[in-house]
């Protein structure tokens, strides 16, 4: 997309996903509508720095994105077949789940959100489809940020997009009965997009940016859109609150740091208090879920003096987070706030243990992060031999260059 002025550029982002929503649901032609909406974000791109934005920028690009569909159908199938299918799309018009406009009460971009990360679909493919048809990431923006090849993120959103079509899933509002389901999927798919951009899983840089700039833009519009959804809400200030340290996780010579090491001035305080604010604001409302939890623990981080830290309260909150998710990550943080809230050794009596009844240090999602705390407590206890071998077995089993550099580092002055 040519250099556009800043505002017109978040008004295309912000417009994108409501604009292919409704497309989606005039046609049922997921592919064919995204190529659609490239074509009118591109005109627009072109035509409103020069001329402004019309007063309805939304109908703007739904027009244009309908004549550019009718012409792709018109120009991918043969004519008789070409005018039985544009007729088709004349008379879904007509149908009310399938016009340009919302049905009262929902949101296009809220559903196209919901429809990317249907159940029917993996992981990886919810997460990738988020990011092109939501995000507006092209496939190699995804495949960069993900470390992995363009044509696997191609394929994997084409598959993922013709599973929807055999499946016969359609674009419409979701009823009640699903619709509590398909919410937590979308918002772990977007916590998942935002912790792989604060520490990327491989590469040369310890974060990534535009992956975490956009899940929190996507949080803010499901924000936005269920206002009265409190752990919606806590997800946002999670994000807002590990998102304000971002300045602070590296030092001069790019060495990453650890919380208590930051230089808390370079904090984010917009975002602190933003975040801040959000908790606190929806804490105390009906039963508490997983995201209010962390970014209530993150909240209690967010204190300009490390030596503050309320590390007993931040063990209760990691143990009724445990109950809640009862996964390593969880389990982990748990042991780090245990052993500074009550000493080292009590944090590796909870870590032997856990690690005897889950398998900390062989599930991957932990085995290596399992050596790091390990290591960090062995030094606490005094034995540096110990802790300097640790060290470098979780450097060994890190792909982010900036984190095995620190661990290294570590061992190295131990050694």
């Amino acid at each position: 997309m040519p250099d556009i002025p800043s505002h017109v550029e978040h008004l295309l982002r912000t417009e994108a996903p409501q604009v292919l929503g409704a497309l989606v649901r005039r046609f049922g032609r997921f592919d064919t509508a995204e190529d659609a909406v490239q074509e009118a974000l591109l005109a627009a791109s072109r035509t409103w720095p020069a001329e402004g934005v019309p007063a309805d920028p939304r109908g703007w690009l739904i027009r244009i994105g309908y004549r550019r569909m009718v012409d792709l159908l018109r120009s991918e199938q043969a004519r008789r077949r070409r005018e039985r299918e544009v007729g088709l799309a004349d008379l879904a018009m007509r149908e009310a789940d399938r016009r340009a406009d919302p049905v009262p009460g929902t949101d296009d971009g809220l559903t196209l959100l919901l429809l990317c990360c249907h159940p029917a679909l993996s992981h990886a493919s919810q997460v990738a489809l988020t990011l092109r048809a939501v995000g507006g990431l092209t496939t190699a923006e995804i495949a960069h940020a993900y470390g992995t090849r363009e044509a696997t993120v191609g394929t994997r959103i084409s598959r993922a997009k013709q599973h929807l079509v055999r499946a016969g899933i359609r674009f419409a509002p979701l009823t009640d009965a699903d619709r509590r389901d398909r919410l937590s999927a979308a918002m772990r798919v977007l916590y998942l997009i935002f912790n792989e951009g604060y520490t990327a899983s491989t590469g040369t840089e310890l974060a990534r940016v535009d992956l975490t700039g956009e899940a929190i833009r996507l949080t803010r519009m499901l924000a936005r859109t269920l206002p009265d959804d409190p752990e919606v809400t806590g997800l946002l200030a999670l994000m807002l609150l590990t998102e304000s340290r971002r300045a602070a996780r590296t030092g001069g010579d790019g060495e990453l740091l650890p919380l208590d090491e930051q230089d808390r001035s370079r904090w984010d305080d917009d975002l602190v208090r933003e975040g801040s604010a959000l908790i606190g604001s929806v804490w105390n409302r009906g039963g508490t879920g997983p995201y209010r939890l962390q970014a209530a623990i993150a909240a209690l981080h967010s204190v300009p003096d490390p030596g503050s830290t309320d590390w007993p309260q931040i063990a209760v909150l990691y143990l009724w987070l445990e109950r809640l998710t009862p996964t390593g990550p969880v389990r982990l943080s748990r042991v780090v706030a245990v052993a500074r809230a009550f000493g080292p050794a009590r944090g590796l009596a909870l870590l032997d243990d856990l690690g005897r009844r889950h398998g900390l240090d062989r599930d991957p999602l932990t085995r290596q992060r399992e050596r790091a705390v390990r290591a960090h407590l062995v030094r606490m206890t005094g034995d540096t031999a110990g802790a300097a071998r640790l060290y470098r077995e979780a450097a060994e089993l890190t792909g982010n260059q900036v984190e095995r550099r620190y661990l290294c580092d570590e061992a190295d002055r131990l050694s």
